[in-house]
């Protein structure tokens, strides 16, 4: 079945690929075309949204080699970043057209490269779990097929030290920052820029206006030119992005993978994607990367101050519309709900989208509302066209697969945080969880270390198991929504090697869920200008479900030694009882009637934490102990 996108006669495609670089990655969609034709000079405004009258077929390219402020690495000479853009033809004749841009490390492709060990007295490296892709088109997305019809010229930067670009990759620095705010300001007239032959050059067609929009990595440009407060960034569209690379790569004092990519850290990254030319002048500027990022504490210091945008988020002048997949567990979705917190404190004009996948875009399975909501959304921010997009519900939730409900803000008004209590059992193990603290005696688990993971120790909940501590509520008589971001307060010692505590909250129930995956449906959607060799369609998908008797919901790590905040390590004394409290990541969930919630304990997290050896003991002093549920409105009475 092929369908006809109704808002546009001309088709455009979108590609599966999808580049990744120490597990942040990016879905590339292949490029498109359409007809030529005589268009006006000036864009065409209908129903409040940008029309297709201009020709993909006939655009215009041209690249810009841009000089930055920054000189990372050390050369003595400012970095450059090349840039390659798509316009309208009409642009040679007086036309000026706003930016839509893609910055990225991944369009010369990423290497091969090994992650460190996390079994603790090992010296075994992991195998990265990427391989080597491809050299990326430079148009392989929809936005020259998209937007260029509609008035906008198109761009893809390079990142430093990757691909056209010069300087070093340095994971999300102040460098890094620099290169992306420099095409920002070359299109504003404010920094020099020179064609490959070295002629320099201006972008002369330009209204300054400029937007930026990705996924992962591309999804963190955006955010840290943002974060500069560059005039003429008006809009952006982070998908999947980072806003502190510290919660990324670590979480509350603990070094804590991304999902799937054990092992990996910034030199890792940096090493994967360093594909500019003469490579070998980055060795040193790694090498100090190495050596700052400190894989044995996960303190929170100068190398992780240099890569978090949250506290900038004052400086944001763009429109942000923020877009993140519940099920995401490369990058986290605190990633996205601390920068959601912090843009409405700064008072910046936002939207969020929250969606049941996992690290992608909700473009495939939502094809027609999501361009309609990013089309007006860069018609609002770069044309100025009142089309009321600021004034429609500010969230989109996906509530299950394919069912979309709108809020007015996120955390839902009317959530509160309620306390819930880690009571034990009858027989001690396994305990219970209840609205009133129970006391009783320690109950202890003996770190299964790097022999068991979450999911083998979550099972069977209503037995005891050594490994783990688990809490159950009784069958739900109501459904209990979690909207925000749950937290653990334990009192609790450690006896051992391992620092980790690992809180995990779990729906205990058989039922039909989103996995985050998504399959792909006989459906062609076809919505914008196509060229020769592309037919200009994409195949839609729909999100995977599996039947299954439990679900992890959320899940956080602390590093005890941490215990007084993730800047500072201190040592633990054996057998010595801690107040411990840490965060759990972001969620929204529903947990349905009939179903049971549980806090499972424990302490090494297999896919996530560093691994020591097994054998370390945690006892954890019921009653006293408890996890505070970001609780959405009424959904209290679920838990008497």
């Amino acid at each position: 079945m092929t369908r006809r996108f109704p808002r546009s006669g001309a088709a455009l495609t979108l590609s599966a690929a999808l580049l990744a670089a120490g597990g942040l990655a990016t879905a590339l969609p292949a490029a498109a075309a359409g007809p030529a034709h005589k268009a006006p000079a000036t864009p065409h405004v209908r129903g409040g949204e940008t029309q297709p009258i201009y020709s993909r077929a006939d655009a215009l390219t041209q690249t810009v080699n841009i000089e930055t402020t920054a000189d990372s690495d050390h050369d003595g000479v400012r970095d450059r970043v090349q840039m390659r853009i798509m316009r309208p033809k009409e642009t040679a004749a007086g036309l000026k057209v706003p930016t839509i841009l893609e910055a990225s490390p991944y369009w010369a492709g990423i290497k091969d490269v090994p992650n460190h060990s996390v079994d603790i007295d090992s010296a075994r490296a992991l195998a990265k779990q990427s391989s080597k892709r491809a050299v990326a088109d430079y148009f392989p997305g929809i936005y020259d097929n998209y937007f260029l019809p509609r008035g906008y010229a198109v761009a893809n930067l390079d990142s430093i030290g990757t691909g056209g670009s010069t300087g070093c990759p340095t994971s999300g620095d102040r460098s890094e920052q620099a290169g992306a705010k420099a095409a920002v300001d070359w299109l504003n007239g404010r920094a020099k820029g020179w064609a490959p032959d070295g002629t320099p050059v201006t972008a002369d067609w330009s209204t300054g206006n400029v937007g930026m929009i990705g996924q992962s990595y591309n999804g963190t440009l955006p955010n840290m030119a943002a974060a500069t407060g560059v005039k003429g960034l008006k809009a952006i569209v982070p998908i999947a992005g980072i806003s502190s690379w510290y919660d990324y790569y670590r979480a509350n004092g603990g070094v804590v993978a991304p999902g799937g990519y054990q092992g990996e850290d910034l030199d890792v990254l940096a090493k994967a994607v360093l594909t500019r030319q003469n490579p070998e002048v980055c060795t040193k500027v790694i090498d100090g990367i190495e050596a700052a990022q400190d894989r044995e504490t996960g303190d929170y210091g100068k190398v992780w101050a240099q890569r978090d945008y949250v506290g900038q988020a004052r400086n944001v002048h763009a429109a942000v519309m923020v877009v993140h997949g519940l099920n995401d567990w490369n990058v986290k979705v605190k990633n996205s709900a601390q920068w959601w917190n912090a843009l409405k404190q700064a008072g910046v004009p936002r939207k969020l989208w929250l969606s049941q996948g996992n690290h992608s875009t909700p473009f495939r399975w939502r094809v027609e509302e999501w361009l309609r909501q990013i089309h007006h959304w860069f018609d609002r921010y770069l044309y100025d066209i009142r089309n009321g997009i600021e004034r429609e519900p500010r969230v989109d939730i996906e509530r299950a697969p394919g069912q979309w409900e709108t809020a007015a803000d996120w955390p839902v008004p009317g959530t509160s945080k309620v306390a819930v209590s880690l009571n034990a059992g009858p027989a001690g193990q396994p305990g219970t969880l209840g609205l009133r603290p129970r006391h009783g005696a320690p109950q202890t688990l003996v770190d299964a270390g790097r022999t068991r993971t979450a999911d083998q120790l979550l099972v069977n909940e209503d037995q005891a198991d050594p490994n783990r501590l688990a809490f159950l509520t009784p069958p739900l008589t109501r459904p209990l929504r979690l909207d925000g971001i749950p937290a653990a307060s334990v009192r609790a010692s450690l006896d051992g090697r391992s620092p980790y505590l690992t809180a995990l909250l779990v729906d205990y129930g058989t039922d039909t869920r989103p996995t985050g995956t998504r399959d792909t449906t006989a459906e062609q959607v076809c919505f914008g200008q196509s060229v020769p060799g592309d037919p200009g369609c994409t195949t839609r998908q729909v999100l995977h479900t599996e039947t299954a008797p439990y679900k992890i919901i959320t899940r956080g790590w602390l590093d005890a030694r941490n215990r007084h905040g993730a800047a500072r390590s201190e040592p633990l004394r054996a057998g010595k009882q801690y107040s411990l409290r840490w965060d759990l990541e972001p969620t929204d969930y529903v947990v349905k009637p009939g179903h049971r919630l549980g806090v499972i304990v424990l302490s090494t997290d297999y896919d996530y934490t560093l691994r020591y050896p097994a054998g370390t003991k945690v006892s954890l002093v019921p009653g006293t102990s408890k996890v505070w549920l970001p609780v959405g409105p009424g959904g209290s009475t679920a838990l008497r």
